[in-house]
Parts: C-alpha cells; sequence; structure tokens
C-alpha cells in the first residue's frame, strides 16, 4: 500500500510539504514517482527519484521549486513543494515503479491522492 499526506490549502509563494508512506509490495519497488491531476486534465509526471543512488527526475514545470525524496529505513518518499503557483493546484498521487519514467502507466503500484490547493 502507498499511503499520501500531506496536502492542504496554501497560499500562492508558500510551501507545501507531502509524504508517501510504502509498505508491503509497494515498498521493493525501486523508484518514487509524485504525478498530480487537476481538474480536466490528464495525470501528469512531477518528479521521481530511486530509492536507493537518489537519482531524481523533475518535469519543467516544478524544476528548481520542488524538491523529492526518500528515506529508505521507513521507506517513505517525499515531495517538497516550495514558490507554489495556482497552476500547482491539483490531486497529488505517490506512485512505484521499477524505473525513472514519465510515463504514468509504468508505474505499478498507487496511492489515493492528496489534494494541493493554491490560494493566489
Amino acid at each position: 500500500q502507498l499511503q499520501a499526506s500531506g496536502g492542504g490549502l496554501v497560499q500562492a509563494g508558500g510551501s507545501l510539504s507531502l509524504s508517501c508512506a510504502a509498505s508491503g509490495r509497494t515498498s521493493s519497488g525501486y523508484v518514487m514517482g509524485w504525478f498530480r491531476q487537476a481538474p480536466g486534465k490528464e495525470r501528469e509526471f512531477v518528479a521521481a527519484i530511486r530509492w536507493s543512488g537518489g537519482g531524481t527526475s523533475y518535469a519543467d514545470s516544478v524544476k528548481g521549486r520542488f524538491t523529492i525524496s526518500s528515506d529508505n529505513a521507513k521507506n517513505t518518499g517525499y515531495l517538497q513543494m516550495n514558490s507554489v503557483k495556482p497552476e500547482d493546484t491539483a490531486v497529488y498521487y505517490c506512485a512505484v515503479g521499477s524505473f525513472i519514467t514519465t510515463l504514468a502507466k509504468s508505474y505499478a503500484y498507487w496511492g489515493q491522492g492528496t489534494q494541493v490547493t493554491v490560494s493566489s
């Protein structure tokens, strides 16, 4: 299972931190990814990290503002969101897969999603 948490309401320019705890089979995946889906839009890639080695990848829209990290001992991934913008408003999902990719279909396990709303 993947349990995402930390969403909420934040003002533009503010910060928010999301976390995703992996358990069971999901903790054996090699990569954790974060995706988001805004109303009426398709799910889009945000960031991903390898559990070991820490290789990361970011969408251009969040590069320099968001930071993905992981705590392997806790089987938990994090997404630190700084300088947020209204266009960051979406439901954020964590996912676990075998390799870093921007393709949602390549991730085998998904969390339930957490709402992030950025007010202007």
